[in-house]
Order: C-alpha cells, then sequence, then structure tokens
C-alpha cells in the first residue's frame, strides 16, 4: 500500500522499497493508493491487535477484465499502509465476484467459527441469473484469508432488482446483529444472534437521491452529551442540484426501525468525488460512541476510468481519513462535522506561515508546493468573491479555485482552469449554500498530487475533488473581487520535501 514517497508490500513479512521521490509521478504522496490495476469501494475498517483492517475491493485484471476481490492492508495510525494482499479471491466459487458488503470481529463466537474469528457478510451475483445476494466468509487467521461458508446464500434475494452492501453492527442495548441493507431507494433492517439467520425488520424509504448504495448505521454521542443514531448511504442527489456523496439521517433507532428527526438528509461532502463511504469506529478509543473515522473512494461512476495514473499501471485513491463528530445544531438538529485526522501532522516536513495580508485584487505568495495543507481565517466587509487559486500555473492561466461567492451566497471548488477527470465538462464547479450573514470564514484545504480536499469552518462543510494539474503547476495565489479581504494566520505545511 502506498501513501508516501516508500511503498510498503508486507504480504507473507515480505518488504519491498520503492524510491518515488527520484521520478516524477501522479500517485499520491499521503493518500491511500491502490498498489496497482483498480480499485473502488473502501469497505469498513476494523480494529484487531492493534491494528486497523482494511478491506477494498480490488480488480487486479483491469482495465482488460472483470470481478473485484477484497485485498486487505494494515495500519496502525490510518496514515502508514501495509499491503496484505487478497484476502477473498473472486471467482473461487459458483457464485461470481465478491462485491461490497462488512466484516466483524465475532468475539462471542455467535456464529460457531471460533471466539475472534472475523466474518465478513458479501454480496455476490448468484450463479442463477446474477441476482444480486448476501453469502457469508470468515477467517481464523485473523483477517489474512478467508473461506467461502457455503455456495448457497444466507440471504436470498427476496425479489428485488438491488439488494448489496449489507453492513452489519452489533447492537449493544438489543445484544443481536444488526444489518442495514441498499435495496433500491430503500434502507432495509434486519437482526440476527448467529449472523447466519436473518430477519427482516423495517424499511427506511428515501426519496430524490436516486439508487442507495453501501448504507451505514451507527451512534455518536454529541457535543451537548446526548446520543444519536446516525443512517448514512451514498446517494445521488444531483437530480435535486444535491450532491454525489453521502448523506446521512440523525434520529433514533429501537433495534428493528430507524425514526429520523428530519425527513431531508444531510450531506457528509459537497465535492463530485467521495463516493462509497464507509465510518468506522476509533479502535483505540475505549468509549465508542465519542467519535468515528470516515474515508472514502475518490472517483465518480460519471467518469471513472479518467486519470493520468493510467499511465502509472494504477487508477484507484481513498480520501484522507477523517475523524467525524456530532454537534447540536440548535432547534433540535444536529450535524455531522469532520477533519483530517491529527495523525497527517506527521508528515510535515516544513512549514511557511504568513500572520495577516490585506488583498484586493491577486497576491501571489512566496511559496511553492503539489502536497501541502493550507490553514487561513479569511474575513471582509464588502468583497463579493474571495478564495484561493492552488496548483497555479506561472502564467496564472492554469489553477483549482477555492472560495465564496457571496453575491451567490454559497462556497466553491472550482476546476474549471485546471485539467481534471470529467470531459464532458458538467462537473466543474462544486457548491455548499453559505449564509451571507457571515463575514468570515476558517479554511483548511489538502492538496496531493490528484486531489484537492476543503474543509469550512471546523468541517461543518467539505468539499473533496480530483484535479489533475501539470507538475510543474505550484504556485499559490490569494484573491478577492469586488473589495478587500483580509487572510490572517495562513499556514502551510508541506508533506514533502521540494
Amino acid at each position: 500500500m502506498i501513501v508516501s514517497a516508500v511503498y510498503h508490500i508486507g504480504k507473507n513479512k515480505k518488504e519491498e522499497t520503492i524510491d518515488l521521490q527520484n521520478k516524477p509521478s501522479y500517485r499520491a504522496a499521503y493518500h491511500f493508493t491502490v498498489p496497482d490495476k483498480w480499485k473502488n469501494d473502501p469497505q469498513r475498517p476494523i480494529f484487531l491487535d492493534g491494528k486497523y483492517h482494511y478491506y477494498y475491493l480490488y480488480n487486479r485484471d483491469y482495465p482488460d477484465g472483470n470481478g473485484t476481490e477484497w485485498r486487505h492492508a494494515t495500519s496502525t495510525d490510518l496514515m502508514h499502509w501495509t499491503d496484505e494482499g487478497v484476502a477473498i479471491p473472486k471467482y473461487t466459487n459458483p457464485n461470481g465476484d465478491p462485491w461490497s458488503g462488512s466484516v466483524v470481529v465475532d468475539d462471542k463466537n455467535t456464529a460457531g467459527f471460533g471466539k475472534g474469528a472475523l466474518v465478513a457478510i458479501v454480496t455476490q451475483p448468484s450463479a442463477e441469473g446474477g441476482k444480486q445476494e448476501q453469502y457469508l466468509w470468515y477467517s481464523t487467521d485473523k483477517g489474512q484469508t478467508f473461506k467461502s461458508y457455503r455456495d448457497d446464500p444466507i440471504m436470498p434475494n427476496p425479489g428485488t432488482a438491488n439488494f448489496r452492501d449489507p453492513k452489519v453492527i452489533w447492537d449493544d442495548e438489543a445484544h443481536k446483529w444488526v444489518m442495514a441493507m441498499a435495496e433500491g431507494t430503500k434502507i432495509g433492517f434486519y437482526e440476527s444472534d448467529n449472523l447466519k439467520d436473518w430477519r427482516y425488520t423495517s424499511g427506511f424509504f428515501t426519496e430524490n437521491i436516486g439508487i442507495v448504495e453501501c448504507p451505514d448505521l451507527y451512534m455518536l454521542r454529541a457535543d451537548d452529551g446526548s446520543l444519536k443514531w446516525i443512517l448514512g448511504a451514498s446517494a445521488n442527489g444531483k437530480s435535486i442540484e444535491k450532491p454525489n456523496t453521502y448523506a446521512y439521517w440523525t434520529g433514533s433507532f429501537n433495534g428493528k426501525e430507524f425514526a429520523t428527526d428530519h425527513n431531508e438528509p444531510q450531506w457528509l461532502d459537497y465535492g463530485f468525488d467521495w463516493y462509497g463511504a464507509v465510518t468506522f469506529e476509533d479502535g483505540k478509543d475505549s468509549d465508542k460512541y465519542n467519535d468515528r473515522y470516515a474515508l472514502a473512494w475518490m472517483n465518480n461512476w460519471d467518469y471513472p476510468h479518467n486519470t493520468p495514473t493510467l499511465k502509472e499501471g494504477f487508477n484507484g485513491t481513498d480520501s484522507i481519513v477523517r475523524q467525524i463528530q456530532l454537534q447540536d445544531a440548535g432547534d433540535g438538529a444536529y450535524h455531522l462535522v469532520s477533519q483530517p485526522i491529527e495523525a497527517l501532522d506527521q508528515w510535515t516536513s516544513k512549514a511557511d506561515s504568513f500572520q495577516q495580508m490585506k488583498v484586493n485584487g491577486s497576491a501571489t505568495l512566496p511559496v511553492t508546493g503539489d502536497t501541502y495543507q493550507l490553514d487561513a481565517d479569511i474575513s471582509w466587509t464588502e468583497s463579493k468573491n474571495i478564495g484561493l487559486r492552488l496548483r497555479e500555473s506561472t502564467d496564472k492561466t492554469r489553477h483549482v479555485d477555492v472560495g465564496v461567492f457571496v453575491d451567490g451566497q454559497y462556497y466553491y471548488v472550482n476546476r474549471a482552469f485546471t485539467e481534471q477527470p470529467d470531459t464532458s465538462r458538467r462537473y466543474l464547479e462544486s457548491r455548499a449554500p453559505f449564509d451571507v450573514k457571515k463575514k468570515k470564514v476558517h479554511v483548511k484545504v489538502l492538496i496531493d498530487k490528484t486531489s484537492i480536499e476543503v474543509f469550512i469552518d471546523d468541517g461543518k462543510i467539505v468539499f473533496s475533488n480530483e484535479i489533475f494539474p501539470e507538475m510543474d503547476d505550484k504556485e499559490i495565489s490569494l484573491f478577492s473581487e469586488g473589495g478587500t479581504a483580509i487572510f490572517d494566520n495562513v499556514v502551510i505545511k508541506h508533506f514533502n520535501k521540494d
């Protein structure tokens, strides 16, 4: 697995080191990327014996063959990853290739494979007609390899075209296993005592966000001390001018039914490229309800194969791992906020800082970079359009923009002026609502070789987008149109040595 200049391949305790620092590469410097070929959906990581175990959908035959399998990587800090190879191979039983699902640690031996066995429930297309059905795989070697429990599904298709992506959790209050299943525009709920026999309990119906995928169900403690259930799913809100990322609802769950606080979903990301997201517990925190982590596939099914990394033999990058928390928004409403994990700071090789700059027009900083974190406090009185131009060319013609369009009342990330994956040019500027009464904003931006992630006001608004700048485009400019803006506490942490 690679997240820096050194690529560790740790299968069977053997490691190979590849120096990527000495030649230009589009491989991410500090984001998780597939070693070769293809990756898409993350599977929810678990924490076992001091390590996070991360499985993801991998296609060894890409781009010439189909079928995914579960590839495995481990980490102690969610930043440095060791590749562990394929754990659930494709086409090894009559039921096609394994798709998304979830894995749990069966500490109570409810399934009978032994205390502490790993049990994965996985969608596979059945041998008869390719129907989406659920199959059980289990591991007794701490997740290195999985065995198929049987050729027949543990959950046959009930007669629906979409029946996939099971997400399994242990419900502490009800003392049973609970599953959320993606079933078209509905999320179905199921219960089990042994992970093998499942009973349907209820369904949650969504509206105007397309076919939902990769559902998510968990409990978090809000900053006011209350415990709330969160139901999430990858969804497509383009028809109502909403994101195509991770929708979520806050509410209550009684072990059988989910009751939402508000019918309209909220969104954990407003960018174009944060899909198939999973959230997971902080394995080192004794209170699993305090906060969670989240990550997603940085791509979009409208243009999945458009990336310059194909010239280097791979296509697949994840977002940075985020810490997510629940905040009381007032009036009975709650929302999730997210920030990059603190472990990212250890990647800092040097930092540049600027205390205060007043900008009317534009100003280019005496700093360049292509892998960094930029923080800034921005304030204004009469400006109409304020922000940052990043990965900018020396002639100023190429750049990606992060800003606040005051007149339009939205935050934005605009990639129209740099290379990016959408050849149709429909998805050039991602937007999120902005309160025009605000006169200041804090912006945190993560730049890597082919990505930009923006966290606004402590992560209340987040954007994740793919970008493909030319390798020499490294300048950074500040701008303000229609008035003067003040940029305070600008700090740039570089994540590799120039």
